[in-house]
């Protein structure tokens, strides 16, 4: 596995990898990086091989790329900034998330994020938020776009979900306290496995704000009826197509 850290203005393309024990590529306290045609391949059983990593970096650009893993295709983690992903194929693994964040004390926030034209195939989710609940302080993820965005026969299309607890330990009834705001969802596509193709489930301490979906289509592989929404703690705004129906 790769890891950049501390690192200004980098550029990688044409790299593959194969099979790692841990994150494929991550990138800490990074800037300007750009990264281009990056192949990564691990077992769709394969725990913790996320494909590429991110934590406070700012200026990140990663495109043209193809990872399927056991884990998150690219996941966003804490204190990053103007960060870009485009025509990205991913599958198997668990999608493009957000998180898992508000896990420890002092986190910065996450703002700036694009995800535009990529592709999810036989994914576990699609577009993934997770955050932990009793979050040891406040932090916020805001300003973040997810757009032309196609999936086949993924579980979770589009979910969030704030009392994230993978391993089935967490005691506190205490919500997260990391704000999710301003979160576009623009021209998304997908078959689902799921009867539950939206689901947003967001923190009873700070409810999501200015959750946006615009012309989603998401329906079920079996082509029976349409899937549906479940929402707690926000009002989501639809605008134009939206199937499934919009929570009430």
């Amino acid at each position: 596995n790769l890891k950049f850290v501390g690192m200004n203005r980098t550029i990688v393309h044409h790299i593959t990898s194969v099979n790692s024990k841990f994150f494929h590529i991550a990138l800490v306290n990074c800037k300007d990086f750009k990264g281009r045609k990056i192949y990564i391949k691990a077992p769709r059983t394969s725990p913790n091989t996320d494909g590429i990593h991110l934590e406070r970096c700012s200026g990140v650009h990663i495109s043209s790329s193809i990872i399927g893993t056991g884990d998150d295709c690219i996941s966003i983690g804490q204190g990053n900034s103007q960060v870009t992903a485009t025509n990205i194929t991913c599958g198997p693994g668990h999608g493009i998330s957000v998180g898992s964040l508000g896990i420890y004390p002092n986190e910065k926030d996450v703002k700036g994020l694009i995800v535009r034209d990529c592709k999810m195939i036989g994914t576990w989710n699609g577009i993934s938020f997770k955050t932990w609940p009793n979050s040891p302080g406040r932090s916020k993820a805001t300003n973040l776009t997810f757009e032309n965005i196609v999936m086949e026969n993924v579980r979770n299309p589009i979910i969030i979900n704030q009392e994230y607890c993978p391993s089935q330990s967490c005691s506190s009834q205490a919500p997260s306290m990391v704000k999710l705001s301003e979160i576009r969802f623009k021209n998304i596509t997908s078959t689902t496995l799921s009867d539950v193709a939206v689901r947003l489930s967001c923190s009873k301490g700070v409810p999501c704000q200015e959750i946006y979906l615009e012309e989603v289509h998401l329906s079920l592989s079996t082509g029976e009826a349409h899937p549906v929404s479940s929402c707690e703690n926000v009002i989501a705004k639809c605008i134009g197509t939206q199937v499934p129906a919009p929570c009430r």
